[in-house]
């Protein structure tokens, strides 16, 4: 499920290019044939094809499998922040829209997906992160 989701992110072709596999092979590595249980895609192949995705499907998976919580800085401000609390607040707000504008497109039709999900739950992680900034910036101006 995660190894299909991770080829269809990046397209089929693409991915037979980045990993130098063919289709079928990559078909074989998310079958649900008894006959391909065991084909499992390399781990170098799952580096290469995450490094050009949207989302780290496999790694993430196997996060999740651990319980363990991935979390990466994929921020791009407009303007850098100088540390204090209005910067900050505005920010926090920017972040906001952002979420509930994939929340809105996310239950368009009802039901949040799979990749709507995983959208939403990056978007967390990114407010989450400009809370913390926030709490480092109050934090320092305190001392």
């Amino acid at each position: 499920m995660h190894t299909e989701a991770l080829v269809k992110d990046v397209g089929l072709e693409a991915a037979c290019r980045i990993t130098g596999k063919s289709k079928a092979t990559l078909g074989r590595y998310y079958s649900d044939h008894d006959e391909h249980a065991e084909r499992f895609i390399p781990v170098d192949a799952v580096a290469r094809l995450e490094a050009v995705s949207s989302y780290p499907h496999v790694t993430g998976a196997l996060a999740d499998f651990g319980k363990i919580t991935l979390s990466y800085d994929d921020r791009h401000p407009n303007t850098p922040g100088n540390g204090n609390v209005n910067s900050d607040v505005i920010a926090l707000i920017q972040r906001f829209a952002m979420l509930m504008s994939e929340y809105h497109q996310a239950i368009r039709d009802g039901s949040i997906s799979l990749n709507e999900a995983k959208r939403l739950l990056r978007e967390t992680l990114l407010l989450q992160q400009v809370l913390i900034d926030m709490k480092l910036n109050l934090e320092a101006e305190c001392v």
